[in-house]
């Protein structure tokens, strides 16, 4: 399909994202949940850093935001995106392997991994969201 090789631009995006996007350390198979991502952001959110990763058996995008975590696939047929307010998140782990990484994160007594993610990426999506555990460095 012609429309699916259009190569997104940091022009096509928010400030923000284009920022969260120029850190990511590979964007290799992203291209669709970053064009989706704009929408599903809500009113005052803002985009700190996006990487990509595996979840419930899906490659997408694991993406911060001020207010939330969220995890995203856009498929051909499907998509899915799932989100974990901060303000729920009871705790978060990082586990590094020989090449990529993986977190954990712990919300309302539900528990996600998303793996394969950049080592880079993911620790500091943690290092980030930590703080918020005892301080309210994170927006809530």
């Amino acid at each position: 399909m012609e429309g699916d090789s259009k190569e997104m631009t940091s022009e096509d995006l928010s400030p923000d994202i284009a920022q969260a996007v120029a850190r990511m350390r590979s964007k290799v198979g992203a291209r669709r949940e970053l064009n989706k991502l704009p929408e599903l952001l809500w009113e005052g959110e803002t985009c700190e850093m996006v990487m990509r990763g595996t979840y419930g058996g899906g490659n997408g995008i694991l993406v911060l935001t001020n207010q939330r975590i969220m995890f995203l696939k856009e498929g051909i047929v499907n998509s899915k995106s799932e989100d974990f307010p901060l303000k729920n998140v009871s705790s978060i782990q990082f586990k590094k392997g020989m090449i990529l990484g993986s977190i954990t994160i712990f919300a309302s007594g539900n528990k996600a991994d998303i793996g394969n993610v950049d080592k880079v990426n993911g620790q500091d999506v943690v290092d980030v969201v930590r703080p918020g555990f005892r301080q309210s460095s994170v927006h809530r």
